[in-house]
């Protein structure tokens, strides 16, 4: 997602871009059907996508707005209430399937003017201030101004590059799946906090959910091996039943959760972005939306760095993007390392500390606007393709 939308982005800004893709996403499917994988699209990403002129045609396929968001704790009274009215706002953010993403943005290819090769994959890849040059696997060879790696945590660019990466597993597996439920999602995106992990129910269509729930690796095996009906009463049970009976629809899959960040996200001619750069926790669902950020940061210091008469590839230019960027990620993956340490401890002293802190939050006016507006991707400096354009 992060790398389609990157390619539209430059191409329609008059850079000469190809995209290259180990295999093409199925673009086709039945519309009664869901995706497994679904993301939180902040006002910020939002706003990117509208400007990259592919947000009507995801809202035609399937967007689902959220008003509310709902957090707990699983032992005492600590909650916390968001309301998009308390901001003035429409909602505090969309659920989006990520294929519906991924469909918009390769059919925005052509009238941008995207290059697109798949099946590619890379032989050889080497980097300077004066450009790149790639050889495929096929031997295709390839040279350009700068080369992206948007190829996600086992970025094989990062890795051709010799860039290291720290990563720590967090010893949890996330179980997603679709699931229907009895009174409906309430245009709410509802979240416990457990012992092993958070469960997050994102409201997908009226009366449907796709959840997250983080857990050990074994017990998010045995999750996926169970009989739907005790599936169902798990999950049932987990959410308290704030929800009525929850039923699983389809396919479940599990896959493991890490804490991961590049050494660097620049070297000459080269540049990484997304997931290829940082891996965070996704309790609060900000992954994509930091990497739609780093597109469109990554955006501005070309531009600016072409009327500067630089080659896209100077080192002068990409520092722009990576001090405009490694700060924030830093700091929101620190946070959300905080968040899932502070509330998968059963110390007495944290979990009260943990209940007066929601308590409060959600009675305190200001606090919880501050929150609704992380949550709808405000109170930092935009890149101009997630600012309404005027």
């Amino acid at each position: 997602m992060v790398g389609a939308a990157l390619a539209c982005a430059l191409a329609q800004r008059g850079f000469s871009t190809v995209l290259l893709e180990a295999r093409e996403p199925a673009l086709d499917w039945d519309p009664a059907s869901h995706d497994l994988r679904v993301s939180a699209i902040t006002r910020a990403s939002q706003q990117l996508l509208q400007n990259l002129g592919v947000w009507q045609a995801m809202r035609d396929d399937r967007v689902t707005a959220y008003q509310h968001m709902h957090v707990w704790d699983r032992a005492g009274i600590g909650e916390i209430h968001f309301d998009a009215a308390d901001l003035a706002e429409p909602d505090l953010g969309h659920i989006v399937e990520n294929r519906v993403i991924v469909r918009a943005l390769w059919r925005a290819f052509a009238p941008a003017g995207v290059r697109v090769l798949v099946p590619a994959r890379i032989g050889t890849l080497v980097a300077s201030d004066t450009g790149a040059a790639i050889t495929l696997e096929d031997g295709t060879a390839l040279t350009a101004g700068l080369v992206v790696g948007a190829d996600g945590a086992r970025s094989q660019v990062r890795q051709l590059a010799g860039i290291e990466s720290r990563s720590e597993p967090y010893d949890q597996h996330a179980v997603v799946a679709t699931v229907s439920a009895e009174k409906g999602n309430q245009s709410t995106a509802w979240q416990r906090f457990m012992r092993d992990g958070p469960l997050a129910l994102l409201p997908v269509e009226t009366a449907l959910f796709s959840i997250v729930w983080s857990t050990s690796p074994n017990e998010a095996e045995r999750l996926c091996g169970l009989p739907e009906a005790e599936f169902n009463r798990l999950l049932t049970d987990a959410s308290e039943s704030r929800l009525g009976q929850l039923g699983v629809l389809g396919a479940r899959a599990a896959f493991p959760l890490r804490l991961q960040h590049a050494s660097q996200y620049v070297r000459p001619g080269l540049a990484l972005i997304g997931d290829a750069a940082h891996v965070i926790h996704p309790l609060a669902g900000q992954g994509v939306n930091l990497g739609f950020l780093d597109a469109g940061a990554l955006v501005d210091a070309l531009v600016e760095g072409r009327a500067r008469g630089r080659a896209p590839g100077a080192l002068s230019t990409l520092r722009v993007y990576e001090r405009g960027r490694r700060g924030h990620n830093t700091a929101t993956q620190l946070a959300m390392d905080g968040f899932k340490h502070l509330f998968s401890n059963d110390s007495g002293l944290l979990s009260a500390l943990r209940n007066l802190g929601l308590g409060a939050a959600g009675r305190v006016g200001p606090l919880r606007r501050l929150f609704e507006k992380v949550a709808l991707g405000q109170g930092l400096e935009l890149p101009t393709l997630s600012r309404p354009q005027r």
